[in-house]
């Protein structure tokens, strides 16, 4: 069947990188101006994401014969950077539905994948829910028609503004665990806020499952880590999803670093002239903020450097397909994991010692200068740099491929 695509799904498919990446800048400006009041308020982001998808964001990834962008990977992780530079939680938001909405690629077959996304792409889905979490497991009973799915999430991304929920849950008869996805609007799925938080208020919520049915068609594929079960290509989700993690902790740090710059700049103009300052307007001399800007930017570009080394092996072993072998697969895992080390380091270092330069003001609720840090605090927390580090230091010292792990 072909679908009637919107003019303007036509114009965003024929746009490059460096569109989207203006499209992402100007949204973020947006996104900015009333970040701090969003956050403090924590009401679920319905706006936000109507803006995402009136802005074409949503359908980045969709190829474009399905009436996407038809972007690739590199400028995803891009767009994710930039939005999470003005709003972390929506910046995570969207990188974990860019993720999900074409996880079909990795772990169904080429048709089943292809509907989905053509359905998601023509209908502007946002994605939530998750493959992983370190909460109890999600359970499947089997049915004549398919699955029903019941079951609990503390947390879950997007789930107050989703339109479909991808998660992982188990079967009970056999205890494999499955990737499927809902329809978030049956009654049998409850969403909450994540009020419990004290940061990445906007980005998730709990979500209950009660006898909800899954037909076979929403089943995408086993995510079991048992060997053999799933391709080497299908284990690329692994370091795609991370390097996500990545650019969230690096937009954020970035973010900050601009927003205390351009403060302590404003602030400097704004004073009389002294013999350090003789003019209104002169740079800022003081060497302790001077050598705090720069550690903070030697910090968040060699954690950059490594983040681009990752998405390149990433975006070339993607390109092998099917050809790819363990040996490749995990390597470039083992990449990925060193970023999301890096980064999550460089997010925490970053977010703390900004808020030293900026001075005591950087405590006044009216500026909003601690949610990035308690964004960045949250998310490091949910994922934890100790497995990473783990996993780079076993396949360095011993070989080891590392496991198949999604973030949670």
């Amino acid at each position: 069947m072909t679908i009637a695509l919107p003019e303007d799904d036509l114009i965003h498919a024929e746009r490059g990188h460096a569109y989207w990446l203006h499209i992402a800048r100007e949204m973020a400006d947006d996104l900015a101006t009333d970040a701090a009041l969003r956050e403090q308020v924590g009401e679920a982001p319905l706006d936000e994401v109507s803006r995402l998808r009136e802005a074409g964001l949503l359908t980045l990834l969709a190829p474009a014969g399905h009436g996407g962008g038809g972007a690739d990977w590199r400028t995803a992780y891009a767009v994710v950077r930039t939005i999470s530079a003005a709003d972390g939680a929506i910046g995570h938001l969207l990188g974990r539905h860019y993720f999900l909405s074409v996880g079909a690629r990795f772990f169904a077959a080429p048709a089943l994948a292809a509907r989905v996304e053509q359905e998601s792409a023509v209908g502007r889905w946002c994605w939530g829910g998750g493959f992983a979490s370190h909460e109890p497991p999600l359970t499947l009973t089997s049915t004549a028609n398919g699955y029903v799915l019941d079951g609990s999430r503390i947390y879950a991304s997007a789930a107050m503004v989703a339109d479909r929920l991808a998660v992982c849950a188990a079967r009970l008869d056999t205890g494999e665990p499955l990737a499927v996805f809902v329809d978030s609007a049956h009654p049998g799925v409850v969403c909450g806020s994540d009020g419990d938080a004290f940061g990445q208020r906007l980005a998730g919520g709990s979500v209950r499952f009660d006898s909800v049915p899954v037909p076979a068609d929403q089943v995408l594929g086993s995510l079991s880590s048992d060997e053999g079960v799933l391709s080497p290509f299908a284990a690329l989700a692994v370091p795609t999803a991370r390097l996500f993690s990545v650019q969230f902790c690096l937009g954020v740090a970035e973010g900050l670093v601009a927003e205390a710059r351009e403060y302590r700049r404003a602030a400097h103009s704004r004073r009389q002239p002294s013999p350090q300052r003789p003019w209104p307007g002169t740079p800022p001399q003081d060497p302790y903020a001077l050598t705090a800007y720069g550690e903070l930017t030697v910090a968040a570009r060699s954690a950059s450097a490594l983040a681009d080394q990752a998405v390149e092996a990433l975006t070339r072993g993607l390109a092998r397909g099917e050809d790819i072998d363990d040996d490749e697969c995990a390597e470039i895992t083992v990449l990925a994991s060193a970023a999301e080390a890096a980064a999550s380091r460089a997010a925490q270092e970053i977010t703390t010692h900004a808020l030293d330069v900026i001075g005591a003001d950087a405590a006044s609720s009216r500026h909003g200068f601690d949610r990035f840090w308690r964004n960045a605090r949250t998310h490091t927390l949910r994922e934890p740099v100790a497995p990473r580090l783990r996993e780079v230091g076993d396949y360095y010292l011993n070989g080891t491929h590392p496991p198949f792990a999604l973030p949670a």
